[in-house]
């Protein structure tokens, strides 16, 4: 009540009576007192200093692993995660180092949980970031993010699954997914004519608190045959399948229609014969949702390797026709009708060894990205002239490879006037040329990062660039020091005024680089 007084208040001051333009001037930082505008003018700040000339980013840390290294707002994590370090620092500093753990404690999967604003929490440790871990005997735990202490813990598998390996958001940082492996007969057992109908199991979560909602699992008798993998998202159950075929169904309805007694964490329960206590060891969690029929179908599509994408506004989906000729090939459909939006194929006609890719923008402003070899386009819906019920696809802006020293004749003439043709192009994606490896979008600076990367005899050497959200001009550039080989797997974090990069080499070799933003000084020519 004293929020909305204060906004009317507000209202009334500045004889604004329209609630679009009142939201709009507090974008921009017109009420002092507003909760959000310090910390706009900061991130504005930040923005304008890192994008100046004079600013350098310094590789002020380097380090390599025999195991994965992870990165999550500002942590770095190694050793499956018993270590942690800090990259906020100057220079990264150790949090935490833990004891090895034991194989039976290895960790599969990670989530970060931070505190949502505006509520009471039952412990103090909730308002502190923490680590949620799905462990490979089947344990949950949360950790502390600043000490590796386990604040929680939940036993997930009964008798019903024993492999629990993924964690994902329904909804990010509310409703959390723990999904099994796929489940899959011995040899023996399928020799001996014994059917597996049961082929995933999906386990919901409340968090902060943390807390049990159910457990259900995905049927053949139910879904059907031929069913690949499934994942839920925004309260969507997506099940794929082997054709290409997609399924969506409301995962929401689906939790109130076939949820046959709801349980807490900790309750003492008689389930099915078994007595135990709800997420303790040995008893689990119950399976206490039971499809019994198929859920009514909200959409299907048919796309190759399953790839579909909602989002812009109005709601569209992006799909690769199902068959292998295609690939390559993306059709922008509206979700109301499916009706293909005018210059609603994109095709880029890219002969690469790595595929173009497409997704909607995680601004969400409804914009779509293109990324090609040599080429990023993004893309935005807008109403056909005159026909408002129909939408086209347009380019908004494009950022484009630098490849002006590329000769890529096919027909050259030698000193003595022969004409020699080549029996071979260059592929658009070829190492020698400036090739766009990683897109990514800074939500808190606005700012779209590109990584380039061109291999010059022996090395590849990469860039980070730095370019306007709105209208793609380039605005800072970064060189990378260390050496890009384009067949290792790569990661880069661009995160306010941090660059982080992730290498992978051959035979579980990592080795990760940390880049801070430095003011330049003239005895300093890093």
């Amino acid at each position: 009540q004293a929020a909305a007084g204060g906004g009317r208040a507000a209202l009334r001051a500045c004889g604004v009576h329209n609630v679009c333009r009142l939201l709009s001037r507090r974008a921009h930082g017109f009420y002092a007192r507003d909760a959000g505008v310090a910390h706009r003018k900061n991130l504005g700040l930040l923005r304008r200093i890192m994008c100046q000339e004079s600013t350098k980013f310094k590789n002020v840390w380097t380090t390599h692993s025999a195991s994965p290294i992870a990165y999550e707002r500002g942590r770095i994590y190694m050793d499956n995660y018993q270590c942690c370090i800090t990259s906020i620092a100057q220079q990264p500093r150790l949090i935490y180092q833990k004891s090895k753990c034991a194989k039976s404690e290895k960790i599969e999967d990670a989530l970060l949980l931070e505190c949502p604003l505006g509520e009471m929490l039952p412990s103090p440790s909730d308002y502190k970031a923490s680590l949620i871990v799905l462990t490979v005997q089947n344990w949950l735990l949360r950790l502390s993010a600043d000490s590796g202490e386990v604040l929680e813990k939940v036993y997930l598998a009964g008798s019903c699954c024993k492999f629990f390996r993924y964690l994902s958001w329904d909804t990010p940082q509310e409703v959390m997914i723990v999904k099994s492996a796929q489940n899959k007969l011995p040899a023996a057992a399928r020799q001996a004519g014994i059917q597996q109908t049961v082929l995933f199991y999906l386990a919901v979560f409340q968090v902060l608190p943390l807390s049990f909602i159910g457990m259900l699992e995905i049927n053949k008798k139910i879904f059907g045959n031929s069913v690949t993998d499934v994942a839920v998202s925004n309260g969507i159950l997506i099940v794929m399948y082997s054709m290409g075929l997609v399924r969506l169904y409301n995962f929401k309805a689906i939790l109130e229609q076939f949820m046959e007694q709801p349980f807490d964490l900790g309750q003492e329960f008689n389930w099915n014969g078994q007595v135990g206590v709800v997420g303790k060891y040995p008893f689990g969690l119950p399976c206490n949702i039971k499809i019994t029929d198929t859920p009514p179908l909200l959409f299907e599509a048919s796309s190759l390797e399953n790839a579909f994408q909602i989002g812009g506004y109005p709601w569209h989906y992006i799909i690769t026709p199902n068959k292998k000729k295609h690939k390559g090939v993306f059709h922008i459909c509206s979700l109301k009708d499916n009706a293909l939006a005018k210059n609603g194929i994109q095709d880029m006609k890219c002969c690469s060894l790595e595929p173009d890719w497409i997704y909607f923008h995680p601004d969400m402003s409804g914009r779509i990205i293109h990324v090609g070899p040599n080429l990023i386009k993004v893309l935005k819906l807008k109403e056909v002239k005159n026909h408002a019920d129909q939408m086209e696809i347009a380019e908004d802006f494009t950022i484009v490879a630098n490849r002006e020293n590329c000769v890529n004749n096919n027909v050259t003439v030698t000193a003595s006037g022969r004409v020699v043709k080549k029996r071979f192009t260059l592929l658009d994606d070829d190492p020698e040329q400036e090739t766009f490896k990683i897109v990514d979008y800074e939500d808190e600076l606005d700012l779209l990062s590109t990584v380039a990367v061109t291999q010059i005899g022996a090395d590849g050497r990469a860039h980070l660039d730095f370019h306007c959200n709105e209208h793609g001009i380039l605005l800072k550039s970064i060189p990378l020091k260390e050496s890009w080989d384009v067949t290792y797997s790569h990661e880069v974090y661009f995160d306010k005024d941090l660059v982080l990069h992730i290498e992978q080499k051959p035979n579980r070799r990592f080795s990760c680089y940390v880049y801070q933003m430095v003011c330049d000084t003239a005895r300093d020519d890093d």
